[in-house]
């Protein structure tokens, strides 16, 4: 339903500026009954600007007079709404650019969407002029700010002050998130359609210097500039405001590549969360993540680190929030001994002071008791603190509720520790106590999981702000096609030749090149099957080769009649099998993968992917971070790897898929890490053309 055009439209839409799309000061409303409910959010909203009804045979709209043309209009206005079929959609754009409008809304389908006839129409919508545009196909804006509404269907918009932003490609995703009850109030919410001329960078560049904006949430379903939306994100940090995405949707492009172990392990969803990792911006993959990483960055903002605290009166919800604490970034450290005492003095005897901590129903409904204990566990180290309260339904008595939510607050006032509310089950934290949260100062993060996975997002997002600011280039990511695979010989040649290190070796017909093989590289060898990919898997190897006559047989079974096989010297003492590997993924460039390699790969699916450009430091420190990196450590004796080799190889073949575009990947399974160097064993390089 939303489909993008090409950059250029994008770049048109950016030049015009989005100041008075977004917060017009005077607006129209082309069309009939979508644009008389668009007025009328407005007014539901309180928008004190000028609405101005345009229909030629409607007399009133609203409430409101109805002018016929926008020739008629007093003076140009800052924003437009329009709701009439995609040809008279194009015929309104031109005069509203004409007459020097802010920018405009569009409603109407049936553009880019809807075949060839729709896309040369959508093309129209941007010739000859730079006025922005949101859609078509979309729902549009809404400024709970200001309270205009270009919007014709129903919302859970109020105003506010300041609040995050919403960012949305599916207008009924946008729709649906402004009537969450999780306690977040959106500023701004755009639905961006096919994007003829604004996309989500654009808007995200905008919210970043809105000072009304406290956070951003981004639901994508693909992004067509990846170096301005790389820049938005940037700005983003730059003003401290945080970002969080839910990218939905898969490309074609991992189907390109089929005979790579990396196919399976770092397709476009990989090399997206690597992009988004790269720039800033939490990765959630569901609707309640994104919501609850924007409720706790709303109300604690970035934390300094990821050690929390939790505070329960059942011992079941404490050994939940230690359980769910595994899938999430973050830790519940021990309480050292004068803090563990410290909370001890407040507590019964019969209470063991561990974190999680259950402080036990007996001091349940003594305020002040409550507050002694939670400033005591609050008066520490942690970053944040947790505390998991269900509450009764409106059929039942919440009075002794009151005093621990209460306590909570007081507790984390004044020991200026950020604190969150969670509950076992989300529907138990009804709209009344997250409104008195929110004006406490707290985070309702509704369940368990929601709430660690929001403290660890903004544990992740103060670790960015701290650090520097990473380099912006991005290789250009194009349309690859017409696939081929290179021989192991051959893509051995060309890492070769890029300075990576690959065992000393040779090709031959049969066994009668078993005696020149012998002479030449001397023993132990390693006899391969030229042609077959995943060979391993299929017989095609036979390692430890230490005589001649051994070396006659492999070479008989493996090359056979009329084949080939290739003889190398085999590379022993090796501490870790890695995969890395370089690939341009489409639209984000070249990205590199790192994982566990050799017949593990795609078993153990221990890997990460980063976007380029990659330095060796990088890739040092996402090797440190796999399950595999404690291979390259020297695991229970074990030898150790040369990681820093290891990752100057990686480097490497990011440059060589870089300067040869023709190249749409290059695979190393494994990389024998060694104690002193790193050693292509196996190599793939799938070739394209354009």
């Amino acid at each position: 339903m939303n489909s993008p055009t090409g950059p250029a439209g994008r770049e048109q839409g950016a030049a015009g500026g989005l100041g008075r799309l977004l917060s017009p000061r005077s607006a129209v409303f082309i069309g009939g009954d979508p644009a008389e409910r668009a007025i009328k959010m407005c007014d539901r909203l309180g928008y004190e600007g000028e609405a101005w009804p345009v229909n030629p045979t409607r007399e009133r709209m609203a409430g409101r007079a109805v002018f016929r043309s926008l020739a008629d209009l007093p003076s140009p206005p800052d924003a437009a709404f329009v709701a009439v079929d995609r040809f008279q959609t194009v015929r309104a754009v031109r005069e509203l650019a004409e007459l020097g409008c802010g920018g405009a809304v569009l409603y109407a389908s049936g553009f880019a969407e809807a075949g060839a006839e729709g896309a040369a129409l959508q093309a129209a919508l941007t010739d000859g002029h730079d006025m922005p545009l949101i859609g078509p196909n979309c729902y549009g804006l809404i400024n709970a700010v200001s309270g205009a509404a270009l919007w014709p269907d129903v919302h859970g918009c109020r105003r506010v002050r300041r609040g995050p932003a919403l960012i949305a490609q599916s207008g009924n995703i946008a729709l649906n998130l402004t009537m969450n009850r999780r306690g977040v109030d959106f500023s701004y919410v755009a639905s961006l359609g096919n994007q003829a001329s604004t996309a989500a960078e654009h808007l995200l560049e905008h919210f970043a210097a809105a000072p009304e904006v406290t956070a951003v949430g981004v639901h994508l379903e693909s992004i067509a500039d990846p170096p301005r939306f790389a820049r938005a994100l940037l700005a983003c940090r730059e003003s401290r405001t945080p970002v969080a995405v839910l990218k939905t949707g898969r490309t074609a492009a991992a189907e390109l590549i089929t005979a790579s172990h990396t196919a399976a392990l770092a397709g476009p969803a990989a090399a997206y969360d690597g992009f988004f990792d790269r720039f800033g911006a939490v990765r959630a993959d569901t609707l309640p993540e994104m919501m609850a990483a924007l409720a706790v960055l709303e109300r604690l903002g970035p934390l300094p680190g990821n050690r929390l605290v939790s505070l329960s009166c059942s011992g079941g919800e404490a050994a939940l929030a230690a359980d769910s604490a595994a899938r999430y970034d973050v830790t519940f450290e021990p309480f050292a001994e004068g803090h563990a005492r410290r909370i001890k003095d407040t507590l019964s005897d019969l209470v063991a002071i561990t974190n999680p901590l259950d402080y036990h129903t007996f001091i349940w409904g003594d305020e002040a008791a409550l507050r002694r204990c939670f400033t005591a566990v609050l008066d520490g180290p942690a970053d944040a603190g947790m505390l998991i309260l269900d509450w009764p339904d409106e059929n039942n008595d919440d009075s002794a509720w009151w005093p621990t939510l209460n306590a909570w607050a007081d507790a984390s006032a004044a020991t200026g520790t950020p604190a969150a509310v969670a509950a076992g089950l989300a529907e138990n934290l009804p709209v009344r106590v997250r409104e008195h949260l929110t004006e406490r100062g707290l985070a309702a993060a509704f369940s368990i999981d929601e709430a660690l996975f929001g403290l660890a997002a903004a544990a992740r997002v103060g670790g960015w702000f701290a650090q520097d600011p990473p380099p912006l280039s991005l290789p250009a990511g194009e349309a690859l096609s017409a696939v081929s695979v290179l021989d192991e010989p051959e893509a051995k040649q060309i890492l070769r030749e890029a300075g990576m290190s690959v065992p000393e070796g040779m090709t031959t017909g049969g066994a009668a090149g078993a005696a020149e093989a012998a002479a030449r590289l001397g023993f132990p060898l390693v006899v391969k099957q030229v042609g077959a990919a995943h060979k391993t898997e299929r017989g095609g190897v036979e390692l430890d080769i230490a005589d001649e006559g051994q070396l006659r047989r492999a070479l008989g079974r493996l090359a056979g009649e009329g084949g080939r096989a290739l003889v190398e010297r085999q590379i022993t003492g090796g501490a870790a099998e890695l995969l890395v590997a370089a690939r341009r993924e489409r639209p984000l460039g070249i990205t590199l993968t790192l994982g566990a390699g050799g017949i593990l790969a795609e078993l153990l699916a221990d890997a990460v992917t980063l976007p380029a450009p990659v330095t060796v430091d990088e890739a040092e420190e996402a090797l440190a971070g796999l399950r595999v990196g404690r291979l390259l450590a020297g695991f229970r004796g074990g030898p150790a790897g040369d990681a820093r080799a290891a990752a100057e190889a990686a480097v490497r073949l990011v440059e060589l898929v870089a300067s040869r575009p023709d190249i749409a990947e290059a695979e190393v399974n494994p990389l024998l890490v060694t104690g002193d160097g790193a050693w292509a064993v196996d190599a793939l390089i799938t070739r394209a053309g354009r």
